[in-house]
């Protein structure tokens, strides 16, 4: 899949496209249906089948006091979608300016005059332009537009809000069946206290890349996805009050990682499963044997 930032410079000349435009935050299940519709259309047609999305969601600009967290990086974001059989994805600046472009100019200087869009597809909530006044019955007006029904789980429509509502309650395998696999959390290796190395759980402790959604404070069964493979993992988010600490931490523990420091490594968080909340013990030996029993449960797979 080719990668453009923006339309401007030496943007190819295209012979005709299908494009599906949206914010795709997370590829969840509901995008993944828009972008697969998209590209099938696009293969009969025999154009490419083009994907337009932004640099950052609409609100960091718009109300950057209540933009919500975002639940992939941009990166992990794009890996989604060149899964899915894209063959060019155009990231648009979402500066100011761009914001203040109506739906007309959007349409003329993005789908037409840079893509040479013959269909566009969107969702069947997806709006563009200032004050997203462009929807689905505006370009119904103007290009052949596909409209995707919303995908729905448990009767309720699959929706990035949706997701982060359950990541911010914990329902981490909930948010999984929506996206279509293990939600993932991205940071840097950074070194910590060393206490978990110590209790004779050494962890990696995250810093992490974006403005990320993560869940509650508690112990979690996942994975880790390092440069030396992926490894089976107990994440923990909290304070780890019981060893007197104050400040919020995300650290994994890797089982059966053969070794090695991974200081300034990407590291990326997959969550299967919420296993407990975060707990002040008694003692360290108390704490040492409720990791031992966590360490248990994700050996066995009884989460």
């Amino acid at each position: 899949m080719e990668i453009r930032f923006g339309i401007e410079g030496d943007f190819p000349k295209l012979p005709g496209s299908i494009v599906c435009v949206g914010t795709f935050d997370g590829v969840h299940l509901g995008h993944q249906a828009v972008i697969r519709h998209c590209v099938k259309a696009a293969r009969e047609a025999g154009l490419p089948a083009v994907l337009v999305t932004f640099d950052r969601h609409p609100a960091a600009t718009l109300a950057p006091d209540r933009v919500p967290h975002s639940i992939g990086t941009l990166a992990l974001n794009i890996e989604r979608i060149a899964g899915l059989g894209i063959d060019l994805a155009v990231l648009l600046p979402f500066t100011r300016a761009f914001s203040q472009r109506s739906a007309t100019e959007f349409f003329e200087e993005v789908l037409l005059d840079s893509l040479n869009s013959r269909t566009v597809v969107i969702g069947s909530d997806f709006g563009f332009g200032r004050g997203r006044e462009g929807n689905a019955a505006f370009l119904q007006e103007r290009i052949d537009t596909h409209v995707v029904e919303p995908v729905s789980s448990n009767g309720e429509r699959i929706s990035s809000s949706r997701i982060r509502r359950l990541l911010a309650g914990g329902a981490v395998a909930e948010a999984a069946t929506l996206l279509g696999r293990p939600f993932e959390y991205v940071g840097v290796a950074v070194k910590g206290a060393g206490m978990g190395a110590r209790l004779g759980f050494p962890t990696a402790n995250l810093a992490p890349l974006d403005r990320q959604a993560l869940p509650p404070d508690g112990v979690y069964a996942g994975s880790c996805l390092t440069p030396k493979g992926e490894f089976r993992a107990a994440i923990s988010i909290g304070s780890r009050p019981t060893v007197g600490g104050t400040e919020p931490a995300t650290e994994a523990f890797l089982l059966d990682y053969p070794g090695g420091d991974l200081y300034g490594a990407v590291l990326r968080l997959r969550f299967d499963a919420r296993l407990r909340d975060q707990c002040k013990f008694s003692s360290l030996e108390e704490l040492i044997e409720q990791m031992r029993a966590d360490v248990e449960r994700i050996t066995s797979g009884e989460f």
